[in-house]
């Protein structure tokens, strides 16, 4: 999958999916993420997540606003064990960091510099 502004990084580990992701997310990024993590659950019980943002420029309106998408987000609840999201805009990161305690999902933030302490979490490394 790579689709503009989301570019999927293949892992060591086929049950961790991993994103670039950077500039301004479209709603055929977040479809084309969509569609793969929702085939990704039609294909493993658990997965683990990890998305790096360089340069994100945020998404455009309504982005996140269609069937798909919204199936990916529903499903992420109980197929998702661990979630790792480096480089967050500061609203990303407050936002998983209050989300974390409330959803069955073991969500944690990570700065760019801790890189390769958000692969260890999500337990896999790029290839």
């Amino acid at each position: 999958m790579d689709s503009g502004s989301i570019e999927q990084i293949p892992t060591s580990e086929p049950s961790v999916y991993a994103f670039a992701i950077s500039g301004e997310l479209s709603e055929a990024d977040m479809k084309s993420m969509a569609t793969t993590m929702n085939t990704a659950f039609e294909v493993h019980d658990e997965v683990n997540m990890l998305l790096l943002f360089d340069n994100y420029q945020g998404s455009e309106a309504g982005a996140g606003a269609n069937a798909d998408t919204m199936k990916a987000q529903w499903k992420a609840l109980s197929n998702v064990n661990r979630y790792a999201v480096v480089g967050a805009p500061d609203s990303a990161a407050t936002m998983i960091s209050m989300m974390d305690k409330i959803i069955p999902v073991d969500a944690e933030t990570f700065e760019s510099s801790s890189v390769d302490q958000a692969w260890a979490f999500v337990g896999a490394r790029p290839v």
